[in-house]
């Protein structure tokens, strides 16, 4: 039976104090059982002798010290996992608000974790497909791999994660595939959005939803995306499933870390955000891998609204330190209606060459990708020229290169978030656009691709 403590001494917004504990570890879990007989539950930060500091998870309103007592629950914060988790939809801390049945577990786990060994990862180099040609064809997303989407205020990445929550598959296997959407700090639309265009398309019967409202408590946000991780780490590593990890939005996660580090009143470090922040990201984004000796493997796209357009907010900073690569958004793009606006040239899949090629897409795939990109970079500066010096000032290749980049905008990178393109019909649609240069100009593809792709249609 848990001890009872009568002894709370203070509470200052989220945080309590309790005196006089005994056997009360770091993260243990709490519970406040209120005069009225109301129960919330509670976190421990920091034990110091006999005092511990706890951490609320609903508001601290009514909150009596006197009439108040609290009992430590001697584990931490737990997830019951089953198979029976797929196609339902939780809140931040696993709770199920679909109206559907409580899990009856399999087991529990701790949403902490447990460090995956670097020596027994296995390297990521199997193809996902996600449906997306900006993705596929150029900066391509392999099996274990962690790429996050870097976005800004305003801009669609909910939508593109709709997408590829939506269209993503391991090809050419009988494998199981599963995908868990983690959502922090959204409003109700943009959760009733996902939710909907889920259960539309059929997708929900394949993911596990963890939703946590932009009205809910900074400390269940913290809690949200390693709930959602716990939950991929049992169907991956216990299930055999390969697993597609969203999380959206990581700076709202960030966010809740800066005001739990405040109301601690632990030394701020750059733009407010706690010192620890680095290794804290590290602790989510490093959980996603395969491993030797298991079949399914956890592939991972978090999200994240840039303040300000800012790259080097530490947000997408530490972020891009830590993944493998980033799939940009513009902004000049979405002004111009492309759809999704991925701007390829700066966006960049550290891993796009070991999951391409013959056997796993096909074997033009590395050609046709370096040609794009040159013709691609190419005819952005043959555009920028014809906005200073007028268009005549440009040579008949220069119109070409920039009627190549108008064109590559227009129909390779907007397609459209209900647009579902296989890698064939990408790598296809890639050669039409080429066909409107000169074979001559074509140096980064090998004689044999051009014979038998150059200048034909091929069903695009």
């Amino acid at each position: 039976m848990p001890k009872e403590y009568k002894t709370i001494q203070e509470v200052a917004g989220p945080l309590m104090l309790v005196k006089g504990v005994t056997q009360v570890a770091y993260n243990e879990l709490g519970e406040i059982e209120l005069a009225n007989g109301e129960k919330r539950r509670c976190k421990v930060l920091v034990i110091d002798g006999e005092n511990a500091l706890v951490q609320l998870f609903e508001s601290s309103t009514g909150i009596n010290l006197s009439d108040s007592k609290v009992r430590f629950l001697g584990r931490g914060m737990e997830l019951a996992v089953s198979e029976d988790m797929l196609s339902r939809v939780f809140d931040g801390l696993g709770r199920p608000i679909d109206g559907g049945p409580e899990i009856l577990p399999e087991k529990r786990m701790d949403i902490n974790g447990l460090p995956m060994n670097p020596v027994a990862r296995n390297y990521p180099q199997e193809f996902i497909q996600t449906g997306v040609s900006a993705i596929d064809g150029l900066n391509t997303l392999v099996r274990g791999q962690k790429l996050p989407i870097f976005s800004a205020s305003g801009l669609p990445h909910a939508e593109l994660a709709a997408q590829i929550a939506r269209q993503a598959k391991v090809r050419g296997t009988n494998e199981a595939f599963a995908v868990v959407f983690a959502a922090m700090g959204i409003t109700f639309e943009e959760a009733n959005f996902f939710t909907e265009s889920f259960k539309e398309t059929g997708a929900i019967d394949r993911t596990v939803m963890f939703v946590n409202l932009a009205n809910d408590p900074a400390v269940e946000r913290i809690a949200t995306p390693r709930m959602a991780l716990t939950a991929a780490e049992y169907l991956a590593f216990e299930k055999d499933m390969h697993v597609l990890v969203i999380l959206t939005d990581i700076t709202n996660y960030a966010d809740s870390l800066r005001e739990v580090s405040a109301a601690r009143k632990e030394v701020p470090g750059r733009r407010g955000y706690p010192g620890y922040m680095y290794t804290d990201l590290a602790s989510l984004y490093e959980r996603a891998g395969r491993q030797k000796g298991k079949n399914g493997s956890i592939t991972m796209i978090p999200i994240l609204t840039m303040p300000e357009d800012d790259k080097t907010h530490p947000i997408p900073d530490l972020t891009g330190y830590i993944t493998e690569g980033q799939i940009i958004l513009s902004r000049d793009l979405y002004r111009q209606g492309v759809t999704p606006p991925i701007d390829v040239l700066p966006s960049l899949s550290r891993l796009k060459d070991k999951g391409i090629g013959e056997g796993k897409t096909r074997k033009d795939h590395a050609n046709t990708m370096n040609q794009l990109f040159a013709a691609y970079a190419r005819g952005k500066e043959a555009k920028e020229l014809m906005v200073v010096l007028g268009e005549a000032a440009l040579t008949d290749i220069d119109k070409l290169y920039a009627e190549f980049a108008d064109t590559f905008e227009r129909e390779y990178v907007s397609q459209g978030y209900y647009n579902n393109r296989d890698i064939e019909g990408t790598l296809n649609l890639g050669w039409k656009l080429l066909s409107i240069l000169p074979r001559t100009e074509l140096k980064r593809i090998k004689d044999e691709f051009l014979d038998e792709y150059y200048g034909k249609t091929m069903g695009v």
